[in-house]
């Protein structure tokens, strides 16, 4: 069984059916038996599919939202916002997957020759719980695109996301043979990637999780996309636009209650507006309400578990011991649930937890810095490498920024987000591989040359 808890109340919801490592193995076999027929259908048909699927996210985005903020704890507002962007990647690829997949003529000693990128098969998507809507069509939609079938196995603290997912997708006609939700327990997800008629793995989750996946898919020599964690750096420079700067580094550590790899979690600001600039978040820390994430008037809700929420507040209270400041929070709130404050750290140095760990929760961890030089030192020391940021006015500090820093994407003067039409992903702990945009529908087909006398 899977046993999903209520985290604004604490209290566990309805139990959901757990399919068994036999059962599992039997819908692998469905799907991967519809893919000969999915993958014979032209491009225009299967853009038809997703763009029915579009359609379904969007009739059905309250029950959606409303099942995200049951059973993680999501705001409705994000919540809708997760299923509109959801719906977009779906339309996305059905207008753009045919060209990124368009074969490409390469002239050799051959009278005609080409590579050509057919699907490889069955794909297996591993989700976390963070964003169950958004990571999951972020994962179907360029897969199914290019002509793979997909199983998704969601995390057991979503399952009637997950079910409903599935149940819109064939509603709208998409067959249920060509993508299917796998309900198991995490014991189980060896066996999905070793069984055969698995071709290639998608992940997303914690560094260490992924290191397993990895392992485990590499063994059976399946390619694998791994989005990973992360503990992105945000430049803030003297020059910047402040007040613009405070609101996105607020809405960039506190959306989805700070439970996201790529927000912005160690904050390096230039000594001459430091003090200021720490005020300016704390206006707008504070402002935050913070309670039940199906009541809209509330901006922040819980953490998705208890146990995550004793982790975030461990780092916190040894990054305070060693000498961190705490402006803001810090504190476990009382009552149900489990809510954690908006917190804002300063005078964070290297080798407190804060600045060496990926925290996943409202804390943001801030360090003065006497220069650029400097901030690109302290941005690129860690073992992270998702998302970086800058703020700043000058042309010559943009450029050297993005010359120098280490993460797979870079935002400047603006939130690192991911984007349908971009491709996503890191390096380092943070994973390989990309997703979305022209690249991500390229990881799981094969680059194929033909070559003809």
């Amino acid at each position: 069984m899977l046993q999903a808890i209520n985290p604004t109340t604490g209290e566990q919801l309805a139990e959901q059916d757990a399919l068994s490592a036999e059962a599992a193995a039997g819908v692998i076999e469905r799907v991967a038996d519809g893919f000969p027929d999915w993958r014979a259908l032209s491009m225009a048909a299967r853009a038809e599919r997703l763009h029915a699927m579009a359609k379904a996210l969007r009739d059905n985005k309250d029950e959606l939202a409303d099942l995200m903020a049951l059973e993680m704890g999501k705001p409705l507002a994000e919540g809708l916002g997760e299923v509109e962007k959801s719906a977009f990647c779906a339309e996305y690829y059905a207008k753009h997957g045919a060209d990124f997949l368009a074969s490409e003529t390469i002239a050799s000693d051959a009278s005609r020759s080409f590579v050509q990128y057919p699907p490889l098969g069955t794909v297996l998507g591993i989700l976390p719980w963070n964003a169950p809507t958004w990571l999951a069509l972020r994962f179907l939609a360029p897969a199914l695109m290019a002509g793979n079938t997909c199983v998704m196995k969601p995390d057991p603290h979503v399952p009637a996301t997950a079910r409903a997912l599935e149940r819109i997708f064939h509603e709208s006609g998409l067959p249920e043979n060509v993508m299917a939700n796998l309900p198991i327990t995490n014991d189980l997800v060896a066996d999905l990637i070793d069984h055969p008629r698995i071709k290639a793995v998608s992940f997303t989750g914690s560094s260490g999780s992924g290191q397993k996946v990895a392992a485990r898919a590499a063994a059976g020599l399946k390619p694998a996309v791994l989005e990973l964690g992360g503990s992105d750096p945000c430049i803030v420079m003297a020059d910047a636009d402040l007040d613009k700067a405070a609101d996105i580094v607020t809405l960039s550590r506190m959306i989805n209650a700070g439970q996201s790899c790529i927000a912005a979690k160690r904050l390096l600001v230039e000594r001459p507006i430091y003090e200021a600039f720490c005020q300016q978040l704390h206006e707008r820390f504070s402002a935050l309400t913070l309670g039940d994430p199906r009541d809209t008037n509330n901006k922040l809700g819980p953490l998705a578990r208890g146990d995550l929420r004793d982790q975030l507040h461990q780092q916190v209270t040894e990054s305070m011991k060693a000498g961190a400041r705490c402006l803001l929070g810090g504190e476990l709130p009382d009552g149900p649930g489990f809510f954690y404050p908006p917190t804002l750290l300063l005078d964070v140095a290297p080798g407190m937890p804060v600045f060496e760990q990926e925290t996943f929760g409202p804390v943001l961890a801030v360090t003065p810095v006497d220069s650029l030089e400097q901030a690109l030192e302290l941005a690129n020391a860690t073992e992270y490498g998702l998302g970086a940021s800058i703020w700043t006015g000058s042309e010559d500090t943009i450029n050297t920024a993005v010359a120098q820093l280490e993460a797979g994407q870079i935002a400047v003067n603006g939130i690192v987000k991911t984007d349908p039409r971009l491709p996503s992903g890191g390096i380092g702990k943070s994973g390989y591989g990309r997703e979305l945009g022209p690249h991500g529908i390229r990881e799981f087909v094969n680059t194929q040359q033909v070559w003809i006398a």
